[in-house]
């Protein structure tokens, strides 16, 4: 096995620990996903799947917008919260986000903001830590993934987020309300992450097919908050999340909130010279 071959599976178990290992540090264990039932369409909101299937064309309309996350692991009274912010171009399927890990379980180190940036297929990541110098990237292939990188970057991908949707199968329309002072229609229904990737785009097909094989279920219930232009402004699913250092699931809520439509969003790959080559330490 050649060194860049050892990068490139020690690369993806590293990326993985950037969530995984905060599972276990923090002690988190058992805590599935509670699937809903639900009755799709009310007269309030139309043909809640249809709305939900449409969303992320919607987006791809807008082209762009700003965007904030937030992913919660949580069991037996312990919970860590994992935060981004950055922007997303839905046309380029590329975004740029800086999660902030929480503090070590002794609350002393600070965590410096990773850097992310998101592109069909693949995840680069810049302060990752774990031996990697700090002006150096690390690449992930999102397609080899168990998870399709919904959760282990510390944040789903927003476009991602929004194509889980496609796999909507029961969805009702809750009601009227407000995110961030825009009025948005609310639904919570379940999604099938297999039928997500048979509906989704090239780029997300394989990372949503990897997702529905490797959580515990490929059922995910979800909050989406769709505004009258049929445009995602909220959106919460609950995984389960298989962590290999834990025998039962890991109950993890990840929330995406977009707005700002049309801001600018560019974003620029790393060159293959500023790409990590060597080992990385699993932390």
């Amino acid at each position: 096995m050649t060194g860049r071959q050892r990068h490139g599976r020690r690369g993806r178990t590293g990326a993985a620990l950037a969530v995984a290992g905060l599972v276990a540090g923090a002690g988190l264990g058992t805590g599935g996903c509670a699937g809903g039932d639900a009755v799709a369409g009310d007269s309030g909101g139309g043909d809640a799947v249809v709305a939900l299937r449409r969303a992320a064309d919607r987006l791809v309309e807008a082209g762009s917008s700003k965007a904030r996350t937030s992913m919660v692991m949580a069991a037996g009274g312990t919970r860590v919260t994992i935060r981004g912010a950055g922007v997303y171009d839905y046309r380029k399927r590329m975004g740029r986000l800086k999660v902030l890990l929480p503090q070590d379980p002794a609350g002393v180190a600070e965590r410096r903001p990773i850097t992310e940036l998101l592109a069909p297929g693949a995840l680069f990541m810049k302060n990752r830590g774990a031996g990697v110098p700090s002006d150096k990237w690390v690449r992930v292939d999102t397609r080899t993934l168990s998870d399709g990188n919904l959760v282990t970057g510390g944040a789903t991908d927003p476009f991602t987020a929004s194509e889980v949707l496609l796999g909507t199968r029961t969805a009702t329309y809750v009601g009227r309300t407000e995110v961030a002072g825009t009025g948005v229609r609310h639904y919570r229904g379940t999604a099938d992450l297999g039928d997500a990737a048979r509906r989704a785009s090239q780029g997300n097909a394989g990372p949503l097919k990897a997702a529905a094989k490797g959580f515990a279920t490929a059922e995910v219930p979800f909050d989406a908050y769709l505004d009258d232009e049929g445009r995602i402004r909220k959106v919460r699913h609950r995984f389960s999340f298989l962590n290999g250092q834990q025998k039962s699931p890991v109950a993890v809520a990840s929330t995406t909130l977009l707005y700002d439509f049309g801001a600018s969003a560019r974003v620029r790959l790393p060159r293959t010279d500023d790409i990590y080559a060597g080992e990385i330490a699993e932390d």
